[in-house]
C-alpha cells in the first residue's frame, strides 16, 4: 500500500553500512535460548574430538610394533637391544644405530601380532566412539539451529505486523518477501552447513595441538609457524568478499521485487506494450546480480587454493623436520607418522573453515538484511491504559489535524471537521487532494502530526487500534481477497457468523445471485487473485463482508467503481439501508453517486474548500460545480 500520489517501492531500499562483526555477533546472540543444546553439542563434540585425535597416536604405536618386529627378526637372537646398537656403532653404522635407538625392538623376535591386534581394536573402538559422539553433537546442533531460525521467522512475522504503513510505502513487496523468505532461508542453510563444522574444526585444532606438543614440542612449533599466514590469507580475502555478498543479496531482493511486480501486473504490462522495457529492466537487475555473485564467489573461491598451498607448505616442513628427528633417534617412525597425520588434521580444519568463509559471508549478509527489518521503526505503541467511548454513536471530530507523508511536503494542514452520528459524508476532489489520507488517519494507519481525531468524544490515539478498527467497516476500490472459500472471505470480519448470516449479507450486497451460479456456490475456493470471478464480483464480495461486520462507521472508497450501472444502483440502495443509523464516509469520483449525501466535502491540497448539499454546492458555482460540470461535459463527449 502507498500514500496517494506516491510511487511505491521506487529505488533501492535504504541500507546502513556493512558490519560483519556486529551482524555476526548479533546472529550468535539469537542462540541464547539454546544454551543447553549448544553446551551439549560442544561437550559431545569435545569427547568425540578427543577420541579421534588419540587415534593417530595409537596407529603410530601399531606402526612402531610392525617396524620393531621387522627389524628384530633380522637381527641375531641372544643379544640385547643395547648390545646390538653398540655393535652397529662399532662397525661404523652410527646413522642406522641412531635411527634404531628410537625403536623398541627385540633382536631375533618378529612382529607381535597379539599386541598389534589389541592396538588396532583399541583404535577401531576409539574411532567408532568418536563417530557416535560426533553424531550426537551434530543432532544437537541441528536442533538448536532449527529452533533459532524458527524463532527468527516468528520475530520477523511479528515485526511486520507492528510496522507502520509508511514502511511499506518505501519498500517493494518483492524486496520485503526476499528478506522474509530468501534471506532467512539462506541464514538457516548457512548455519546448518557451517556452525557445527566450525565448532568441530576449532576443537580439532585444539586437540591436535595438544597431541603434537605431547609428541614433539619442536615439531609442534614447526607446524604452527604457518598459522599466522593462514589467518592473514583468510582475513584479507574475507574482507574483500563480504561487500560483494551484501551486494549479491541486495540485488537478489531488487530482482525479486521486479519479477513479483511484473508478474502481478502482467496484464497491465501487456496492455501498454511495456514488455520490452520490463525485459530490459530484468536484464539490468539480472546482470547486476550476476556481477555481484561472480565477484563474491570468485574472491571467496580463492580462499581454498590459498589455504591448501599454506597446508602443503606446513606438510613439507613437518615431513623434513620429522625425518631429521627420526634419523637422530629422537622420535620413532610411528611418532612421525602420527605427527604427519596430525599436521594434516591441523591444517584440514583451517582449510574447512576457510572454504566455508563464502557461506559465512553470505549468511551474515542475509542476517544483516533481516536485522534491518527487525530494527525498522515501529508504529507508535498501544496506550498502557486504552480508553473506550462511553457511548458508541459514530460521532467523528477532526480538531486542527495536520499530516504529511514527507517532512518537506505538507498535505493536510489545520483541518477541522465534525460529523454527526448517522450522517453520510461524501468526500470529493482531485487526485492527491487527501481524500483517502483522511480515512487512513481515521483508521490510524498513519498517525497525525498535529491535532487530534475524536470518536464519540474519545481521542483515537488513546484507543486500542483493534478496538478502533473493529468499529469501522471499509470497502476499498481494490477488492482484497485471500485464498479460501467465498463464505470464508465474506466472514473475514466476523468469523463467528453463521451460514445464514453470511448468505443474508451476500443478498444485501446483491452478490448471492452470481455466487449461486458457481459450481460450489459459497464453498467455491478462490485464490489470492480471485481467479474465476470478475473484478465487479470481487467487489461485491468485499461489500458483503462490510455488511456482515455491522460497523458503527462505514468507509466506502470508490466501492462501486468496478460494477455495472444497474448493479451500482442496487448497491447504492443496499448501502442506504446499511448506512441507516451509521456514520458513513464515501469517497467518490463519480459525483452522480453521492447526490443523497447529507454533506459533501470538497477537498483541494489537503483542505476543505467547500461543504454542503449536492444542490446547494451546484447553486454556489464553486469547485464542486466545476467538477460536476466537467464530468457532465465528459459524459456528453462520450455520447457524441
Amino acid at each position: 500500500m502507498s500514500g496517494p500520489g506516491r510511487m511505491p517501492g521506487v529505488g533501492a531500499p535504504p541500507r546502513r553500512s556493512d558490519d560483519f562483526r556486529g551482524s555476526a555477533g548479533r546472529l550468535l546472540r539469537q542462540f541464547r535460548p539454546e544454551r543447553a543444546a549448544l553446551g551439549g553439542m560442544v561437550a559431545f563434540g569435545l569427547v568425540g574430538v578427543g577420541f579421534s585425535v588419540v587415534g593417530p597416536k595409537i596407529l603410530g604405536d601399531a606402526t612402531d610394533l610392525i617396524f620393531a618386529g621387522f627389524v628384530g627378526e633380522r637381527l641375531p637372537d641372544g643379544v640385547s637391544r643395547e648390545q646390538t646398537l653398540e655393535r652397529m656403532r662399532a662397525e661404523g653404522d652410527t646413522g642406522v644405530a641412531d635411527m634404531l635407538s628410537g625403536t623398541d625392538f627385540t633382536p631375533g623376535q618378529g612382529i607381535d601380532f597379539g599386541a598389534l591386534g589389541h592396538v588396532l581394536l583399541l583404535a577401531l573402538a576409539l574411532f567408532a566412539a568418536a563417530g557416535l559422539m560426533m553424531l550426537v553433537s551434530g543432532r544437537l546442533s541441528v536442533r538448536a539451529i532449527n529452533r533459532t531460525v524458527f524463532r527468527l521467522r516468528e520475530e520477523v512475522e511479528e515485526k511486520l505486523s507492528r510496522l507502520p504503513l509508511s514502511y511499506f510505502d518505501r519498500q517493494t513487496r518483492g524486496e520485503v518477501l526476499s528478506r522474509v523468505t530468501n534471506d532467512i532461508d539462506n541464514i538457516g542453510q548457512t548455519l546448518q552447513q557451517t556452525m557445527g563444522q566450525i565448532v568441530n574444526s576449532l576443537l580439532t585444532v585444539a586437540g591436535v595441538l595438544v597431541m603434537m606438543f605431547w609428541i614433539s614440542p619442536l615439531l609442534a612449533l614447526v607446524a604452527i609457524v604457518t598459522v599466522p599466514l593462514s589467518l592473514l590469507v583468510a582475513t584479507r580475502l574475507g574482507k574483500l568478499a563480504q561487500p560483494q555478498f551484501v551486494r549479491q543479496w541486495s540485488d537478489t531482493g531488487k530482482l525479486n521485487a521486479h519479477v513479483e511486480e511484473m508478474y502481478t501486473g502482467h496484464a497491465l504490462v501487456k496492455v501498454f506494450g511495456r514488455q520490452g522495457e520490463s525485459a530490459a529492466v530484468f536484464r539490468e537487475h539480472n546482470d547486476a546480480l550476476y556481477q555481484a555473485g561472480y565477484k563474491a564467489q570468485f574472491v571467496s573461491g580463492i580462499m581454498q587454493p590459498a589455504m591448501m598451498f599454506v597446508a602443503n607448505l606446513n606438510y613439507v616442513l613437518v615431513a623434513v623436520a620429522g625425518g631429521l628427528r627420526v634419523a637422530s633417534g629422537a622420535l620413532s617412525i610411528g611418532d612421525v607418522q602420527a605427527f604427519v597425520q596430525y599436521s594434516r588434521q591441523f591444517s584440514q580444519p583451517l582449510n574447512q573453515v576457510a572454504s566455508m568463509a563464502n557461506m559465512v559471508q553470505s549468511g551474515v549478509a542475509s542476517a544483516e538484511r533481516v536485522f534491518e527489518v527487525l530494527d525498522a521503526e515501529e508504529q507508535s505503541p498501544e496506550p498502557a491504559h486504552p480508553e473506550r467511548p462511553a457511548k458508541v454513536g459514530g460521532r467523528v471530530e477532526l480538531d486542527r489535524v495536520s499530516f504529511r507523508y514527507e517532512a518537506e511536503r505538507p498535505l493536510i494542514e489545520d483541518l477541522s471537521l465534525t460529523v454527526e452520528p448517522g450522517s453520510t459524508v461524501a468526500i470529493v476532489g482531485p487526485t492527491g487532494a487527501g481524500k483517502t489520507t483522511l480515512v487512513n488517519l481515521l483508521l490510524r494507519f498513519y498517525e497525525v502530526r498535529a491535532g487530534r481525531i475524536l470518536l464519540d468524544g474519545t481521542d483515537t490515539a488513546a484507543m486500542n487500534r483493534e478496538e478502533l478498527r473493529s468499529r469501522i467497516g471499509m470497502v476499498l476500490q481494490d477488492a482484497w481477497l485471500f485464498g479460501g472459500t467465498i463464505a470464508e472471505n465474506i466472514a473475514y470480519g466476523a468469523q463467528s457468523s453463521s451460514r445464514e448470516q453470511i448468505e443474508e449479507a451476500a443478498r444485501a450486497a446483491h452478490a448471492d445471485r452470481f455466487i449461486r451460479t458457481l459450481p460450489e456456490g459459497y464453498d467455491t475456493v478462490l485464490d489470492e487473485d480471485g481467479t474465476g470471478v470478475s473484478a465487479g464480483e470481487k467487489q461485491l464480495i468485499t461489500i458483503a463482508r462490510a455488511f456482515l461486520s455491522d460497523p458503527v462507521i462505514l468507509v466506502l472508497d470508490e466501492a462501486t467503481s468496478s460494477v455495472d450501472t444497474r448493479t451500482e444502483v442496487l448497491i447504492q440502495q443496499a448501502m442506504a439501508r446499511l448506512a441507516h443509523g451509521r456514520t458513513s464516509f464515501v469517497i467518490a469520483h463519480r459525483l452522480s453517486t453521492i447526490r443523497d449525501a447529507d454533506v459533501i466535502l470538497v477537498m483541494e491540497n489537503g483542505s476543505i474548500v467547500e461543504q454542503g448539499s449536492h444542490s446547494g454546492l451546484l447553486a454556489s458555482g464553486g469547485a464542486y460545480a466545476r467538477l460536476y460540470q466537467a464530468q457532465f461535459a465528459e459524459a456528453v463527449a462520450e455520447v457524441d
